[in-house]
């Protein structure tokens, strides 16, 4: 805690593009935050004891720095933090919560007892939203061959990404991760609940946020007689309440930047029921939703805060 009781907060990675989204956001809570004299910020020692002095570390690291970073915490003992990490290092760890607040009913209530919450990455929170309640309904089955498209702006790619986008003649479209490997994969496929991994094809757009992740389906190849009404009733009813994930009515077409410095995420079930064929739709910005403003929502809840209504 401060000197004015407020729970203390260190954002180890504080300089990247999640880091200052988080530490901006972060003004909307209750929270002191704290920061390594930057001349030290690679320092072992010098984090260690800022580790030792804080309530929460939310690491914006490489997969590699995290694991070295929640090592050197285990090392503490009973002076470790509680630990929020951004990277993909630990999402799939059945000894860290996942922190997706609206995935089930019960995850809010995981992530406040949680000493270890990971961060969900952009591209899986769109398809987990979409797919989760699908699945568990059983209105899609967990071994359909799942497609997956998505596309991202380029904020999300690191800075090599964003200074080629950025200067003149940057590509306008581009698909990557053409290998079939993603780093995303395994969340996806555990969390959305599928037998398989799906196909996942990302892309990257010449404009800085938002994000769109789309997902054809038949109807034919589903159980029984699925209709297009039953997939949106069924999201419906499962983010009913939510202020940050809305069910919202088809249409023509879509702006992937529309979301763009909010942390909502829009779904919709786009549907021909001449041609029996459906595309689900998860609309959200890959820094908000996707990144810091799920950041914000896990303090907050880790802190047995409300979290603060969404941008």
């Amino acid at each position: 805690m401060s000197s004015n009781g407020q729970a203390t907060v260190f954002i180890d990675g504080e300089a990247g593009t999640t880091g200052l989204g988080i530490r901006h956001r972060l003004r909307h809570l209750p929270v002191t935050v704290r920061s390594i004299d930057p001349a030290r910020r690679k320092d072992p020692d010098a984090r260690r004891e800022m580790m030792a002095a804080v309530d929460i570390v939310i690491l914006c690291l490489p997969d590699a720095a995290a694991k070295e970073a929640v090592a050197m915490a285990d090392a503490m003992g009973d002076d470790a933090p509680r630990i929020l990490d951004a990277s993909t290092a630990f999402r799939t760890d059945p000894a860290w919560v996942y922190g997706f607040p609206e995935m089930d009913a019960a995850q809010p209530a995981a992530i406040r007892a949680a000493a270890r919450v990971s961060n969900p990455g952009c591209y899986p929170t769109g398809l987990i939203g979409l797919l989760r309640p699908l699945v568990r309904a059983g209105l899609v089955p967990a071994d359909y061959p799942v497609c997956v498209n998505a596309v991202s702006g380029y904020s999300g790619g690191g800075r090599s990404m964003i200074e080629a986008h950025e200067r003149d003649g940057g590509p306008a479209f581009e698909l990557y991760g053409l290998g079939l490997g993603h780093k995303h994969m395994p969340e996806m496929t555990l969390y959305a609940g599928l037998a398989q991994p799906p196909v996942f094809v990302p892309s990257v757009g010449h404009f800085p946020q938002g994000m769109i992740v789309s997902v054809p389906l038949h109807l034919d190849r589903l159980p029984g007689r699925v209709a297009i009404a039953d997939l949106h009733e069924a999201l419906a009813a499962h983010y009913r309440g939510s202020d940050r994930v809305t069910v919202a009515e088809p249409c023509a077409k879509l702006a992937a930047d529309a979301l763009a410095g909010t942390d909502r995420m829009e779904l919709r079930v786009h549907g021909n029921d001449a041609l029996r064929q459906v595309v689900l739709t998860a609309r959200l910005d890959n820094l908000g939703k996707g990144a810091s403003g799920a950041a914000l929502q896990n303090v907050a809840l880790m802190l047995g805060l409300e979290p603060p209504p969404p941008v």
